[in-house]
């Protein structure tokens, strides 16, 4: 077997394929260019890291990871735990003591670095009208054994009025 190679076509601007016949359209890497991915100016659906928590929890039982290796929440992530976090209804997956608290966080354009905790809707409703489109991360956190991780993510932005309405 060889290698086709297409530098020189590529410098020349021409593009084809390995055996020659043909071309071959640009490739974009863009997210809108993927199939499925909302369109210019639209937000994403929410994705939800249920899968990647089990294989996180099922690694730990099984004795591949460590306690030291799975509860590892930032100091900052527990004290908001703690002040504005919501109570989830499950057991910690790790300590199995204590109650898993659930963190939100926004992040946009005109909102800190860092991101912006909160915790109720109406407060995500006045960060959407101050920032306009904004990306949500729910977190789940044990206070007790500091155990974390991303519960689900999900865009959020302004709603236009429908059509007609003033």
């Amino acid at each position: 077997m060889y290698r086709f190679d297409i530098s020189k076509h590529v410098r020349e601007g021409r593009r084809t394929t390995a055996g020659g016949r043909g071309s071959v359209g640009r490739v974009s890497f863009r997210p809108e260019a993927v199939r499925g991915a909302p369109s210019a100016g639209g937000l994403p659906g929410q994705i939800d890291y249920r899968l990647a928590r089990n294989s996180v929890v099922a690694e730990y039982h099984r004795g591949r990871l460590s306690r030291r290796d799975v509860c590892d929440a930032h100091p900052e992530l527990l004290r908001a735990a703690g002040s504005i976090g919501a109570s989830a209804p499950e057991p910690c997956p790790i300590c199995e003591v204590d109650c898993l608290v659930q963190v939100s966080y926004a992040f946009g354009a005109r909102l800190p670095a860092g991101g912006h905790s909160f915790a109720t809707p109406t407060e995500l409703n006045r960060l959407v009208r101050r920032a306009g489109q904004v990306n949500c991360y729910v977190v789940e956190v044990c206070p007790g054994c500091s155990w974390n991780h991303l519960v689900r993510t999900y865009g959020a932005a302004r709603r236009r009025p429908a059509a007609g309405s003033r």
